[in-house]
């Protein structure tokens, strides 16, 4: 028969005090209602999504308009017009060009970006496609319209210039985002307008290709939201398991100090 005692189990902790419950209560009510409201902005944010899709949607499905004329630029909004077909006519400074870094479908190469004055003298920006890294010369790509012509395809609001490395360098001549007065501002353009046009797609073969304007919104917000409320949700039940546990223990220390006593246990005593 073995010497060693057994081993004693270990004595089950009373209950928290009243301090450090009132402190866990406070941060799982505040950590449930940061998650809910989470959750309810997923929510919000995926109807305006939704809005935004289907807005977008009809604009380009749309009959080209006319482009805003220089008096409108100051009421130009991405809410309301990016997206949106438009047509302009005017005859391109192909002198002033500036060619943008892009990773298109086809390969990556730059956006071909020319001035276009229109009738009224005012300059917009043409985004007139892309071209490979081997057809950066305008004498590579074939002729080059010289004629007034006539542009459609969609409206597309200034973008900002990126951050390092990828931030646009004047000074340089190089450029990875269409940033319209920096890039106005290179070129001696002056004022041009808010926006610059995506240009459909031109007859086969020719460069630049057009047509490849990319719209697509991700759209998550379900997946956040379902996320942000199911840890509430188990916040709620971990917060609901400490209560249950916490009254389970308190229950058992006041009998075990003779203040109540379990029925089941007076009847043993008897025995």
């Amino acid at each position: 028969m073995s010497g060693h005692r057994p081993a004693e189990p270990a004595a089950e902790r009373g209950p928290r005090s009243a301090a450090v419950l009132a402190a866990l209560a406070f941060l799982a009510l505040a950590v449930f209602c940061g998650f809910v409201a989470l959750g309810t902005w997923q929510v919000e944010r995926r109807a305006w999504k939704l809005d935004l899709i289907e807005r977008v949607a009809q604009r380009i499905h749309a009959a080209p308009v006319e482009a805003p004329a220089q008096a409108a630029w100051p009421t130009v909004e991405a809410s309301r017009d990016e997206y949106r077909r438009v047509r302009l006519t005017g005859t391109f400074l192909h002198d002033r060009e500036t060619l943008v870094q892009a990773s298109t479908a086809i390969g990556t190469g730059f956006w071909v970006l020319t001035p276009l004055r229109v009738a009224d003298g005012s300059l917009v920006m043409v985004n007139r496609g892309f071209v490979p890294p081997e057809q950066r010369d305008p004498t590579s790509r074939g002729g080059v319209p010289i004629s007034t012509v006539t542009v459609t395809g969609f409206l597309r609001m200034s973008e900002r210039s990126g951050f390092f490395p990828r931030r646009n360098d004047p000074a340089a001549d190089r450029w990875f985002s269409r940033e319209l007065p920096a890039i106005a501002a290179a070129r001696g353009l002056g004022t041009v307008a808010p926006y610059f046009v995506d240009a459909d797609a031109g007859p086969p073969g020719t460069w630049p290709v057009g047509g490849l304007t990319v719209i697509a919104f991700p759209n998550s917000h379900f997946v956040y939201a379902v996320t942000w409320y199911g840890l509430a949700l188990m916040v709620a039940l971990a917060a609901g398991y400490v209560s249950r546990d916490e009254r389970r223990l308190r229950r058992r220390h006041i009998g075990d100090n003779g203040h109540s006593i379990d029925p089941e246990s007076k009847d043993a005593a008897h025995e």
